[in-house]
């Protein structure tokens, strides 16, 4: 169905969950996060990250800590909910918050008690009517006692990750779990009422074979996910340095990864799953993502594919990133700095970008092309990528109509690729991004 042209992933390019993305973030006056709080009126979603795992796995990007030291995991929810009562204070009446959502890390890496104490400060502080709340869970730390607050808080969508079910592949990358253990996980969710269970799986892993992954698709497919998130892993141990630990002589090499992403891709167009770009997957039917998907309205931002319509996301806890029309901004990422910053009661917003007339136009045709598949394209886009373009239209990757871009089928795995071209701020650098599949 696809076909490979190693000269067209040659260049990185970024996963574009935001435009600019964060590697254009710089430093950031605080009193432009401060306005742009003070004028989200309507609808707006909340992140709050929990930087801390219980364990820490060789491949992970993410800003997270191990949660051993007790000490340390409390000074860092104080200052947090330090940051929710002084960001509370700061948005107008008018705001109201639609969705909440809970990532790290792994926020089931905190006591249960400490997390329903945390929710109750959300709802406390910010007006929330009855919010969609959703959450990332490490299968290795459930428990039943979490299960039992994910029941009392009322939460009806989480993501596992899950990675792989091949022992092998999880020794490779530090992540072990048994099948048993997100069998167990699962039956604990779908008790306490989530109705929406997302998989995070991993192609591209040290060791693994394409029976391995197809091994992974039907153990995924047979315990009923909802949504599956398929992702190429990333090995880039000069940025990530906790992955110099994983042996980079038995990745599977550029063709071999894009056969396992149309592998992947090819099993859950076909076993019940609607493809959301190339690599997401949701049933369709019931599934909110599936029917954004299909009406039209699906939306990127820093969680991925999003069926979320708010313009305004704001983030808490270190690192958390919030992204407003006019601004994206970061808070502090270092967890110590972070606690000091936020437990003064200063807002700890320090990196971002001003996002210009310019940024938006562009962030929103790669939008479009990352979540429709096209996008229309004014005639300065026109005349600055035609020559980037051409490739992929002499390949029947794309299709140009009038001013109309679209993604053909074919050209799928290309996505990131075609929408990188109209990306004000790549310039020919040295800066790293992952592969595009």
């Amino acid at each position: 169905m696809w076909t490979y042209y190693p000269d067209l992933l040659a260049k990185p390019v970024p996963r574009y969950t935001s435009y600019p993305t964060a590697a254009e973030f710089g430093d950031l006056d605080t009193d432009h996060y401060r306005q742009a709080l003070r004028h989200a009126e309507g609808d707006v979603s909340l992140y709050i990250h929990i930087p801390f795992c219980e364990k820490i796995c060789f491949y992970c990007g993410c800003n997270t800590a191990a949660a051993g030291r007790r000490q340390r995991l409390e000074s860092y929810l104080a200052a947090l909910h330090r940051e929710i009562v002084h960001v509370a204070s700061l948005l107008p009446q008018s705001a109201r918050v639609r969705r909440i959502a809970f990532g790290g890390g792994s926020p089931n890496a905190i006591n249960p008690d400490d997390f329903q104490r945390l929710v109750d400060a959300l709802f406390f502080n910010f007006a929330a009517p009855d919010p969609a709340i959703s959450i990332e869970l490490d299968p290795r730390t459930m428990t039943r006692e979490w299960a039992a607050v994910i029941e009392r808080v009322g939460i009806q969508r989480a993501s596992l990750g899950v990675q792989t079910f091949a022992p092998h592949c999880q020794e490779a990358i530090g992540r072990v779990q048994s099948e048993d253990c997100i069998v167990q996980t699962v039956d604990w969710l779908r008790e306490a009422g989530v109705a929406s269970l997302n998989f995070d799986l991993m192609y591209g892993l040290p060791g693994q074979s394409m029976h391995d992954l197809e091994d992974s698709l039907q153990r995924t497919r047979v315990l009923g996910a909802d949504r599956v998130a398929l992702f190429g892993y990333a090995h880039v141990p000069h940025i990530v340095p906790r992955q110099k630990v994983i042996d980079d002589s038995n990745l599977p090499d550029q063709r071999e990864r894009f056969a396992m992403a149309e592998m992947g891709y090819s099993y859950f167009a076909t076993h019940g799953y609607a493809p959301i770009g190339f690599d997401h997957f949701a049933r369709p039917g019931g599934d909110p993502l599936a029917r954004a998907a299909f009406e039209g309205k699906l939306r990127r931002n820093f969680q991925g594919f999003t069926d979320d319509p708010s313009d305004v996301l704001i983030g808490l806890g270190a690192s958390a990133i919030s992204s407003f029309p006019h601004l994206l901004s970061q808070n502090e990422k270092n967890s110590g700095r972070y606690r000091m910053i936020a437990s003064q009661d200063h807002l700890a917003a320090n990196r971002g970008i001003r996002r210009t007339a310019d940024d938006r136009y562009r962030a929103a045709v790669i939008e479009q092309l990352l979540c429709q598949g096209r996008a229309q394209l004014g005639a300065c886009l026109m005349r600055e990528g035609r020559e980037a373009l051409q490739p992929f239209l002499d390949r029947g990757l794309a299709s140009i109509d009038r001013q109309w871009l679209d993604i053909l089928p074919e050209g799928l795995p290309y996505a990131r690729t075609i929408a990188a071209i109209f990306d004000g701020y790549r310039s020919p650098s040295s800066r790293k991004f992952s592969s595009a599949v």
